[in-house]
C-alpha cells in the first residue's frame, strides 16, 4: 500500500533511507551518508512531499518529490529489491506531476536502466562535489513516455 507519509513517520524514512543508499552506492564511503543524514532529516523530508510503501505495516520504500517536479529520492528497502516496490511508487509520482527530473550517479548503473525503463531520459550530466562523482540528470513528461 503507498500512503502520505507524516512526521510520525521520520525515523522509519531515514533509517530506510540509510540502509538503502548505503547499499545502492558502494562507491561512496559509508561516512557521506551518515554525515548527511541530518540535513535530509532537517531540511530535505520537511520540503518534501513523500510516499511510504508499506506491506503488513512495514516500511519497504519511499519516493519523495521537491518543489513538484524533482524526484529527489527514490529508495526499497535491499531485501524488496526487483519486488515491484521501486516501480509501484515511481508510477504513483507519475500521476500526480507531469514533469520530473532526478540526479542520478552514473556509476549507479541498475538505478540508471531502472528510470530508462520508466520513461526517464538522460538530458545532462553534472559533477558532486562532495562525493567527487559524475551524475546524470535524468527527465520524464508525461507527454512524452513510449
Amino acid at each position: 500500500m503507498i500512503r502520505k507519509s507524516r512526521s510520525s513517520d521520520t525515523a522509519a524514512v531515514l533509517a530506510l533511507w540509510l540502509e538503502s543508499t548505503i547499499y545502492g552506492h558502494p562507491f561512496i564511503p559509508q561516512r557521506y551518508w551518515r554525515e548527511s543524514e541530518e540535513v535530509v532529516r532537517d531540511t530535505y523530508l520537511p520540503a518534501a512531499q513523500t510516499w511510504l510503501y508499506e506491506e503488513d505495516d512495514r516500511l519497504l520504500g519511499f519516493a519523495s518529490v521537491i518543489d513538484a517536479r524533482f524526484l529527489g529520492a527514490l529508495f526499497v528497502a535491499p531485501l524488496a529489491l526487483r519486488s515491484g516496490v521501486g516501480t509501484a511508487l515511481v508510477q504513483h509520482t507519475q500521476r500526480r506531476f507531469s514533469t520530473l527530473s532526478l540526479e542520478v550517479y552514473q556509476k549507479n548503473r541498475t538505478a540508471v536502466h531502472f528510470y530508462h525503463a520508466r520513461g526517464f531520459q538522460i538530458e545532462d550530466a553534472a559533477w558532486q562535489e562532495e562525493t567527487r562523482q559524475p551524475t546524470w540528470i535524468m527527465c520524464w513528461q508525461a507527454d512524452q513516455t513510449p
